[in-house]
Formats: structure tokens, sequence, C-alpha cells
């Protein structure tokens, strides 16, 4: 059983809606899906973490889910970052981000803002200051291909997942997928998130952002909270060379490689990536 919140941001101020489970009272984790997914994204991930006794809080990104979108077409990295400083800020205690991608990115930067003062402690899902281009471009084109056209029924929006996700074992039912569209006043479902967040003449997402990889490795080497880097093992956007120099950057970390995942790891093998990220959460205590 979830509640629903609502965070509101600094920038622009919007309004994030959120899920939370368990007792406010307990150690928060901040559950921040990557770019183009909402909050639900986790999966049964959130319940577990509540039922491991901790408080968890799956958070819909800006321009995502049920969360205001940016009338200024404001997606910067270092935006993100901002919002998610904003969230952290409201718990009387230093939460723990839990981030995939999108969401790893914003919660890695945002430790560094705050001069390394935000986070008790931090799991990266599939992201490491390198990512691999072809990896990046395979998940902007599949972003892309479908961000204004839509579908004309979730069952056309299930094979067309499957194309991209053709590693993972059908599921049949398209109730789960159902939270990730919107049904639009012309009667087609389109991905819920801003188009604004991938499609702006001429601009990128990280346009107008200082955030930069040789920003994400200085944020990396200057972690001290405890740290897991999660990776998918048939992920095309972090490769084990990725990986193991995230390592190196940050020598304390523990490592989880999941196996028969890609790049969406809490999706593909939920089961799996919560046992290893409840484990690590157990060792905060």
């Amino acid at each position: 059983m979830s509640t629903q919140l609502a965070f509101q941001t600094s920038r622009g101020a919007l309004r994030l809606v959120a899920d939370a489970y368990g007792d406010p009272q307990l150690q928060p984790v901040i559950l921040a899906h990557g770019g183009g997914q909402t909050r639900h994204a986790w999966g049964k991930t959130a319940q577990q973490v509540a039922d491991a006794g901790f408080y968890a809080v799956a958070v819909d990104l800006r321009g995502h889910g049920e969360s205001d979108w940016a009338a200024d077409k404001d997606y910067a990295f270092d935006t993100f970052a901002q919002d998610f400083i904003d969230i952290a800020k409201t718990f009387s205690q230093k939460p723990v981000a839990v981030g995939a991608s999108l969401g790893g990115i914003s919660s890695l930067a945002a430790q560094q803002i705050a001069h390394q003062n935000l986070l008790r402690a931090l799991v990266l899902v599939d992201v490491t200051p390198h990512l691999e281009a072809d990896g990046l471009a395979r998940i902007r084109d599949f972003m892309l291909e479908r961000a204004v056209q839509g579908f004309a029924s979730l069952e056309e929006a299930a094979e067309f997942v499957a194309s991209y996700t053709s590693h993972r074992k059908s599921r049949g039912s398209t109730e789960g997928l159902r939270k990730n569209l919107r049904l639009c006043d012309d009667g087609r479902y389109r991905w819920h998130w801003d188009p604004n967040f991938m499609i702006r003449t001429g601009h990128r997402p990280e346009d107008g952002s200082t955030i930069r990889v040789g920003f994400l490795e200085e944020s990396a080497r200057a972690l001290t909270i405890p740290t897991m880097l999660v990776r998918g093992r048939m992920s095309d956007l972090i490769s084990p060379e990725s990986a193991q120099a995230f390592l190196r950057m940050v020598p304390h970390a523990q490592y989880a490689d999941i196996q028969d995942a890609g790049h969406m790891v809490a999706g593909d093998q939920n089961d799996i990536f919560s046992s290893a990220v409840l484990g690590f959460l157990r060792q905060l205590r």
C-alpha cells in the first residue's frame, strides 16, 4: 500500500508526484527512474524496500508521469540534479538514493553540487560517468520513434516495446505498460513524458547544462558515502570496461552485475535486482 506525495521544485515551481511506502520515520530511500520512464518502473522494488524496514519514495521526475511538465522546456541535467536536492532536503535525515540512468546521473551530481553533504548512500543503476555512444543512440532512437505519433492501442505499444526488449520474456498483460502511457484526446496512446524532454529544436536534453563527463568523474571520485553500482549484464549503455573504470574511481563501491538484464535492470530482473539492493541497504544499519 502506498501514499501519494508531492514535492515542489525550486526551479520552475513544478509539482513532482511520488508514491511513498512504509513508515516515514524510517530511513528514507528515494527511487529515481530513468529518462522516459515513470515511478512505476521500479516494479515491486519500492514495496520490498519498505518491507525491509525503510521508507521508500518512488518519484516521477519533471516532465515524466504525473509530475508537471516544464513550460520553459528546462530539462537540463543541472535542473534534474537541483530537483533531486529539493526532494532530498525535505526529509529530516539524509536519504539513500537509488537512481537509474537519468535518476542516477541526477543523484550523483546532486551529491557533488551539495558539497558531498546530501545523501546517506548511493546506488547507481546501469549508469556511470561513461556511457557507450551506440547504446545511448539506440535508446534515443527508441524514445523518439513514437514520441509524437504514439500508438493506436496498448497492444501495438507492447509489440513496439518487445522489439526493443527482445531479451525479456513476454508478460502477456498490458496493464503494466498502461502506467507508462497516457490516452490522449485523439484516442492514441503516447509515452507518459513531455516530448520536449527529447524533442527541442536544435537541442538535446543535456544542452544548457554544466554537467558533463568531467564533472561526473569528479563527482564519483569525491564520493565517500557507501556506494553501489548495479549493471545489467546485457546492457549496451554501460560496458564492463566502463563499470571497472567507475570502480577504480570509487574503490569502496560495491558492484552487482545482474544476469539476463539489459539497461532497464529493475524491469528485466526485478527480484534479483531488488535482492542486490536490499542486501546493500541492510548493511547501512
